[in-house]
């Protein structure tokens, strides 16, 4: 079935207006998400902070973003996908850029099978590296949380239900699940397994290495923002361990970029050693460094690849 569907003489047209649809979605996003954000706080807290901060910042960042966008290179071996790796890095800080703002179903999953499928890599490719992707940055996140909430847990307010102890007992748990899957792919007799006619195939243990040192990197780089616009106010453990519970809480709760809850924790956990105005305008720059930011050079990005794809469909035609 799927194969005829490929076949089909009108699969071009469909291809092109298919495109052109998807490009006006994602465009009409951009602005609805503009919309929303308070570009005159976002300026006036950006422009309260010292430049050298900013750079910090700005360079913790770049050097994030740059390290998530090496997880579809994890894919890239996994598939064996024959694709440059600037190629496929660009596709991965495109997509990471739209899925922080506009969620997982338009950049994580969207983009990336738009992309991907513009240089004709099979879908059955597309989805086991976004599959991958998704392992390698969520495997990483959960060997850092288990030993940052193992060895230093936070003081979390009462109200949240969960003590020190009951912290740890969740790191633990979540080092297990590390561990786990390290043996799995290190020592497993059997690698692969057929899931409703998909071969599902266990990565090599230097592979779920090289997930987990990306992964954590990743998501180190992405504390060290707050922080570094924090100036030293509170110490980096303590940060990095809030932006996991953070993340975690944006998850949970299905928020396109954490709008509201990144805040809200940061301001359970910290407000009583920061004075909110000043945690507020440090997060609110960290919004506008690694989430706008990227955004816009990712939208650029985009609207470049999109002309360059539709040239080079005119030319064949």
């Amino acid at each position: 079935m799927i194969r005829k569907l490929l076949q089909h003489p009108r699969l071009p047209l469909i291809k092109k207006v298919g495109g052109t649809l998807f490009l006006l979605v994602v465009v009409g996003l951009l602005v609805r998400y503009a919309r929303t954000v308070d570009w005159s706080r976002v300026k006036e807290s950006v422009l309260q902070l010292p430049r050298p901060v900013l750079l910090a910042a700005l360079g913790f960042a770049a050097v994030s973003h740059l390290v998530y966008s090496l997880m579809d290179l994890v894919g890239r071996n996994y598939t064996g996908l024959h694709m440059g790796k600037r190629q496929v890095m660009l596709v991965s800080f495109i997509s990471y850029a739209f899925n922080l703002n506009l969620g997982s179903l338009v950049g994580g999953i969207g983009l990336r099978y738009r992309l991907y499928g513009n240089h004709d890599v099979r879908y059955g490719s597309i989805t086991r590296i976004v599959t991958l992707a998704l392992i390698t940055n969520w495997i990483g996140y959960i060997l850092l949380a288990g030993l940052v909430f193992t060895i230093a847990p936070l003081e979390l307010p009462a109200r949240w239900g969960i003590d020190n102890e009951e912290l740890r007992l969740v790191g633990v748990g979540l080092l297990s699940v590390a561990v786990i899957y390290t043996g799995l792919c290190g020592f497993a007799r059997q690698r692969s397994w057929n899931v409703r006619g998909h071969d599902v195939e266990l990565p090599t243990l230097r592979m779920a290495l090289a997930q987990f040192c990306i992964s954590c990197t990743h998501w180190m780089m992405m504390a060290a923002v707050p922080w570094a616009l924090l100036q030293g106010q509170v110490d980096y453990p303590t940060v990095l361990s809030v932006m996991l519970i953070a993340a975690m809480a944006g998850v949970m709760l299905h928020v396109p970029a954490g709008l509201g809850v990144t805040e809200a924790v940061f301001i359970a956990l910290l407000s009583h050693r920061i004075p909110e105005h000043q945690l507020l305008g440090a997060l609110l720059a960290f919004r506008a460094l690694f989430y706008l930011t990227p955004l816009l050079v990712g939208a650029l990005l985009y609207m470049k690849v999109e002309m360059r794809t539709r040239r080079k469909t005119v030319t064949a035609t």
